[in-house]
């Protein structure tokens, strides 16, 4: 009874604490694993000492309980990453999980090797644990800084793949450091054996569990529970069928797996996949907490100096790196790529598999291991966590402040139509350094999009659930840009009554019908006209639509509201001499009314000002008069 109770306890202070971390986390917008490892801290032998490795039952019981949970986790993350994402950023994603993957575990394995005096055998074995970010850190951090898409992409494919790489290369190497001396050829002979092996039962599993979902009658009054729990009891299936196999091959199994089912069609894929979330978040809590509780502050401060250079080298230098010679081209800009270098926080795999591997080198004979187990244990628990808490906290918890700093926070912008127009105005926007994503329904002008680099969703525009989809509860434009009235004209109403966005344009292809769009509140463009007045200028005012031409290439022209106190009261005169070179204010609208401004104008506080120049100019100015625009 007594054994019971304590179970008991256990289980609900694990997961009440758990919950705890979660809602606190969803309130302060900070990653919730900084709060479930301080919770495991806290009741663990290092805090109030309720919880510790006993109580689970002793390091077998352990590890198969967080080898389930890792498996439940995985699975969840790679069936969230679809392929129209790995699309968005197939270069540079690739990349990051080969050469990036690379260069953290050279760096970092070299830098615990000089600066900790570690074995090599055990520098590129705790190098190889912390190759990966993963979807449970990256993941929170996604959803409270809304990067541009193809930035969010690369990070959440980077960590889904990693976490697989870290967990078996990291196998691969223990195995090495516990048998009698390097052996190259039993290393990569390992490495691809488990990841073929996880592969592949990934795929048939997958197969299986697509049939059944298809193909079987669920009973129809039961069908969205039975759907949910054979997903759920497929994932920790495939994971115990690969793991029979060879140890750490079910974490590539689980992974293969969830991505092809992820990206298939399934019946009720919206139920499993919400059901799944709620079981990754206990499961979460639960691993986190549980592996908190095995950290030992004197494993820490054991690393002294050498670890403050580890945490210096990996976060400062390393990552940065990788991510800068992984990601150079077109299709991200310099702070964008500062700041995925900037965020890199490990997670579950590094954690989970790191105190795994320290309870089995403490409990080894050391005559068989080839470094000093005792130490060994000590140096790659220390350091793992050491970097997991740094990061988490650092990277993790000022992830929003950093992005506010880089200035990649852009506005949302939804364009519904790839045709011409809709990719003429993307190319535009993007130019200027927003988010845009395009949706259309015809798949060819979905394809040249995407081979021209821009985030398309391929559905109907008109459909609020494709709306949703691409973001539009968070959108602050929403343009309908196809070459239909009609359709142009639903997806105006469907924004406007479903969706609280700023501003709603439409393009209106017969001039007659402009009315039906300016009825709704919506901007409307009319081709015809735009057209009109484009060749007006060019016959009456060429200079003037030279000029504008020239502008829409290297040139940009924006807009603010006047919030900033330091602009309160500011002179047009004195504010002009704070510009930087190559921009100007061309218009103040004040109450309605526009005006080319005077010297000696006082600017006061939601007034708008207009500034013209060079587009570089123009965002430096905006910088420096209105820095919280973007934040």
């Amino acid at each position: 009874m007594s054994t019971g109770t304590g179970l008991i306890t256990l289980v609900v202070t694990i997961l009440g604490l758990g919950v705890a971390a979660q809602v606190l986390a969803d309130r302060l917008e900070i990653p919730s694993v900084l709060f479930l490892i301080l919770a495991g801290i806290l009741v663990g032998p290092e805090g109030l000492d309720i919880v510790g490795l006993e109580a689970f039952g002793g390091p077998e019981a352990l590890s198969a309980i967080v080898g389930l949970s890792v498996a439940i986790i995985i699975f969840e993350g790679a069936f969230h990453l679809k392929l129209s994402k790995l699309r968005q950023t197939p270069r540079e994603a690739f990349r990051l999980v080969t050469l990036g993957a690379g260069i953290v575990l050279l760096g970092t394995a070299i830098t615990i090797r000089l600066a900790l005096g570690a074995s090599w055998e055990l520098s590129f074995l705790i190098g190889a644990l912390l190759i990966a970010t993963g979807p449970t850190v990256i993941t929170p951090i996604l959803e409270v800084v809304p990067v541009r898409d193809r930035v969010a992409a690369a990070l959440e494919t980077e960590g889904i793949v990693n976490d697989v790489t870290a967990a078996i290369l990291a196998v691969a190497i223990f195995e090495v450091v516990v048998g009698s001396g390097t052996q190259l050829q039993l290393l990569v002979t390992s490495f691809i054996s488990r990841l073929g092996i996880g592969i592949l039962v990934g795929f048939l599993t997958a197969g299986i569990l697509w049939y059944l979902l298809n193909h079987v009658d669920l009973s129809p009054s039961n069908a969205v529970r039975n759907s949910r729990l054979i997903v759920l009891i497929g994932a920790i299936a495939t994971y115990g069928i690969a793991e029979g196999i060879a140890s750490e091959a079910g974490i590539a199994a689980v992974a293969t797996a969830g991505i092809l089912l992820g990206n298939v069609d399934m019946p009720y894929e919206d139920e499993i996949a919400a059901f799944k979330g709620d079981i990754t978040l206990i499961v979460l809590s639960f691993v986190f907490i549980s592996l908190a509780t095995l950290l030992s502050f004197e494993d820490l401060l054991s690393l002294g100096l050498g670890g403050l250079v580890v945490i210096i080298a990996v976060v400062a230098v390393i990552r940065p790196v990788a991510v800068l010679l992984c990601t150079y081209g077109e299709r991200f800009s310099f702070r964008e790529q500062l700041f995925m270098g900037a965020v890199g926080p490990r997670g579950i795999i590094p954690a989970s598999v790191a105190t795994l591997f320290a309870l089995e080198l403490r409990s080894s004979n050391p005559e068989t291991v080839t470094a000093s187990s005792p130490d060994a244990a000590t140096v790659l628990v220390g350091t793992v966590f050491l970097v997991i808490l740094t990061t988490v906290v650092l990277q993790g918890g000022f992830a929003r402040h950093i992005a506010q700093t880089l200035n990649v926070l852009p506005m949302r912008v939804i364009i519904v139509g790839a045709g011409r127009v809709g990719r003429g105005l993307a190319e535009r926007l993007e130019d200027r350094g927003e988010n845009v994503i395009l949706i259309d329904k015809d798949q060819e002008q979905v394809e040249q999009a995407r081979t021209l680099g821009f985030t398309v969703h391929h559905g109907e525009g008109a459909d609020i659930d494709v709306l949703r989809s691409a973001g539009a509860e968070n959108a602050k434009i929403v343009a309908a840009a196809t070459g239909d009235d009609d359709s142009n004209l639903l997806v105006a109403q469907l924004t406007n009554s479903n969706f609280d966005v700023a501003t709603v344009i439409a393009r209106v292809n017969t001039p007659g019908n402009a009315s039906a769009f300016e009825e709704l509140g919506v901007r409307a463009i009319a081709a015809d006209e735009s057209i009109a007045q484009s060749m007006d200028n060019a016959i009456e005012r060429p200079a003037l639509s030279e000029w504008m031409t020239e502008l829409g290439r290297t040139g940009d022209v924006q807009e603010i509201e006047v919030t900033a106190e330091n602009l309160v009261g500011m002179q047009i005169g004195d504010l002009d001499t704070e510009l930087p070179d190559g921009v100007l204010v061309a218009l103040v609208s004040r109450d309605g009314d526009s005006q080319i401004p005077e010297p000696d104008l006082t600017l006061r506080r939601g007034d708008h000002l207009t500034f013209v120049g060079r587009r570089d100019a123009v965002h430096e100015a905006i910088e420096r008069c209105h820095p919280e625009l973007h934040g």
